[in-house]
């Protein structure tokens, strides 16, 4: 083996990053590197702050989570460890001397305790079970925690005890006889994520028998798949736990009918559905620092996830509700409330970028805090916000201001000496008239390095969804920094059904899944090639995932004159067999317009696989086997038909991704895949 070349495999068995060590256009070695800082939690006082970071042992193919804390009001103050790995989910405690957090170095998944000063950290709860996520009660002598159990168990140990029975078993079949059978990329075992509270004893260990608040509700609390703590919390006087839930029974898989319920937390009496009247989707209850407001999200039309989440409160002596911000045309996100009870914060999509708002509780008047990028989390840390934020140049680091958005300055730099020889593409936002003369908005990346007057390949990209939104953030999945840190120029649009250009806008897109959303991304791309003289709309290749690789299957059929080669990553290959093999069929039928046994029509109008005898274009597919939202035989099915045509074609499969590529090789492998297809089909004649 020659010198230069053993070099390069030691490095790159250590770490991709030490062969990336000189001044270099970004890349995916970079990107799985990059520390990843979690969102802020303040403590009581507003002194310090916790978070995580995850890092990435390559080696070991998977990310490593630390817990750290930083001192705000420290001159110069850095963030110190404090638990160096296996760390998640922190909480303070009321005291502020201490901190909760999730951790698996027992050998299940329970609550710990750390000093905030430093110090060993110490197990608080023993359970037979994993608990999956908690948060703890205002005065900090309760915990609520989700757990997952068989509900027909009277406690803990039976549910144990039926799951050490089944690992026994010889046998490995499973009979359903209702959905969901898989969720997003689980088998269903028959348990539900259930909610219970416990009491911390005189020495600082939680009850050995915690109370099941949720007990007779078959739902999950929190919802699954990726939900968390942000669903539930207690009240302030510590006596009432409110919680987000759907019961729907096997109607489950085509509902959206979450509510809001209140159980007293000591379990003395069932659960209340607060929200009943609503038969859309309730969610994310936060009270009122006195006690006497609850406010919560919610949607208006049944069966749509993507419908605006109107910020409400209920006056809970009374039961009255109000909507809080009517004139608002954006979604919130996840509230918090100021300590006198007079404003909520909240974050949401917004023209391109992802700011952090605050709303008048009592008039609904919205203003803009912090803009620019995105905010990924914040906390209420006395009389000042921290946050994290990042943006196309930069991942998330935290960051503080004052209540009113103003003084915004950085508190950590986690990735600054891998940042310092990094070179990113400049980018900028564009806008042109699209579907229905509408402004549209998307954004173009120059390459790294760009020159004036050069023209350079494109990477015109596709977002998911469909009803998300191309922002200004930094993507570990789909960052248009890698592409152009590969030489290529990127262009993007935010078609109609994107999110943050108001809820109408949103709405544009059920139903016409072909043809709106197409219009607009024809008429961006020739915008685009019209305002940047820098495209070589000639060597250009189209790529998308999810909603994206939906489209890009459709364009493969309806518009490929302007490209060279595609990819195409979980899409939606045949919108008929899509509604018999998906899971969440709630979304199929509100964009299909009900099932396709009563409305076949709806799904073929716009069906990628009607329109295989016109594709030509090279494509390379990928696929997860665990994707059970656009399963597997989708991508198998798309790769057969263009080796069947003919067509230069390649299939990338991961027997252990879901829905995204996520394990630090894979995700390495994915992009060199996907970047080799590029430049294969873009390179100049003759070369």
């Amino acid at each position: 083996m020659k010198p230069l070349l053993a070099a390069l495999v030691v490095a790159f068995a250590v770490g991709p990053a030490l062969a990336v060590a000189a001044p270099h256009p970004f890349d995916v070695h970079d990107l799985v590197m990059m520390d990843r800082v979690g969102d802020p939690v303040a403590s009581p006082d507003g002194r310090h702050v916790a978070f995580t970071v995850r890092s990435t042992d390559y080696a070991a193919n998977k990310g490593v989570n630390s817990l750290w804390v930083l001192d705000l009001d420290a001159r110069k103050a850095q963030p110190h460890k404090l638990v160096e790995a296996d760390a998640s989910g922190p909480h303070w405690s009321a005291d502020g001397k201490a901190i909760y957090f999730l951790s698996s170095k027992s050998g299940s998944s329970q609550v710990w305790r750390v000093p905030a000063a430093g110090g060993a950290a110490s197990q608080v709860s023993r359970y037979p079970l994993d608990v999956d996520n908690f948060t703890l009660s205002f005065d900090g002598t309760h915990v609520a925690l989700s757990m997952a159990v068989f509900t027909d168990c009277a406690d803990l140990a039976c549910t144990h005890a039926r799951l050490d029975a089944k690992t026994k078993d010889k046998a490995s079949g499973r009979v359903y006889d209702r959905l969901f059978v898989r969720h997003w990329d689980t088998w269903a075992d028959g348990r539900r994520a259930q909610l219970y509270v416990a009491a911390f004893g005189a020495d600082g260990t939680l009850s050995d028998a915690p109370v099941w608040l949720s007990r007779g509700l078959d739902g999950d609390v929190p919802s699954k798949p990726y939900g968390d703590e942000s669903e539930y919390t207690f009240s302030p006087d510590g006596k009432t736990v409110y919680f987000g839930l759907r019961v729907a029974g096997k109607s489950e898989p085509w509902s959206t009918n979450f509510d809001v319920y209140a159980a007293p937390a000591d379990g003395s009496a069932a659960a209340r559905n607060l929200t009943a009247a609503n038969p859309a989707w309730d969610a994310y209850p936060t009270p009122s620092p006195d006690g006497r407001t609850l406010y919560y999200l919610a949607m208006k039309t049944p069966g749509f996830e993507a419908d605006r989440f109107a910020i409400m409160a209920l006056d809970l002596a009374s039961g009255a509700t109000r909507e809080v911000d009517p004139q608002w045309d954006r979604s919130a996100g996840p509230l918090k409330v100021s300590a006198d009870g007079r404003t909520l914060y909240t974050t949401t999509d917004d023209w391109g970028r992802h700011p952090l708002f605050a709303v008048d509780a009592a008039s609904g008047k919205v203003t803009k805090l912090v803009d620019g990028g995105t905010v990924t989390g914040f906390d209420l840390a006395g009389d000042r916000l921290v946050l994290g934020r990042q943006d196309f140049k930069h991942p998330t680091d935290l960051y503080a201001a004052a209540a009113n958005g103003k003084h915004l300055a950085q508190l950590t730099r986690f990735n600054a000496e891998r940042l310092k020889d990094i070179r990113f593409g400049d980018y900028e936002f564009y806008t042109f008239k699209g579907w229905n003369g509408d402004t549209v908005q998307g954004y173009v990346v120059k390459p790294v390095g760009y020159q004036k007057g050069k023209k350079y390949p494109v990477a015109f990209l596709v977002h998911g969804g469909p009803q998300g939104a191309w922002t200004e953030d930094f993507h570990y999945r789909w960052n248009p920094q890698t592409y152009a840190g590969a030489g290529f120029a990127v262009v993007t649009v935010n078609f109609h059904g994107s999110t943050g250009y108001g809820q109408a806008f949103t709405d544009a897109i059920s139903g016409h899944w072909g043809d709106r959303p197409l219009e607009d991304l024809q008429k961006g791309w020739q915008a685009a090639l019209d305002k940047y003289a820098f495209l070589d709309g000639d060597r250009a290749c189209a790529l998308g995932a999810s909603y994206g690789g939906y489209m890009v299957y459709w364009m493969a059929g309806v518009w490929n004159q302007p490209w060279k080669c595609l990819v195409d990553h979980d899409g939606v290959f045949d919108a008929r067999m899509m509604y018999y093999a998906t899971e969440e069929l709630w979304f199929e039928e509100f964009e299909n317009g009900g099932t396709q046994f009563e409305h076949p029509q709806n799904y073929e109008a716009f069906n990628p696989i009607d329109h295989v005898k016109d594709w030509r274009v090279p494509m390379l597919v990928v696929h997860g086997g665990h994707d059970y939202r656009i399963p597997e035989t989708q991508g198998l099915g798309a790769f057969t038909a263009l080796q069947r045509r003919g067509i230069e074609s390649q299939l990338l499969y991961f027997p252990d991704e879901n829905h995204w590529v996520v394990k630090p090789h894979n995700s390495v492998l994915w992009h060199q895949t996907v970047e080799a297809w590029l430049k294969r089909w873009t390179a100049p004649e003759g070369k």
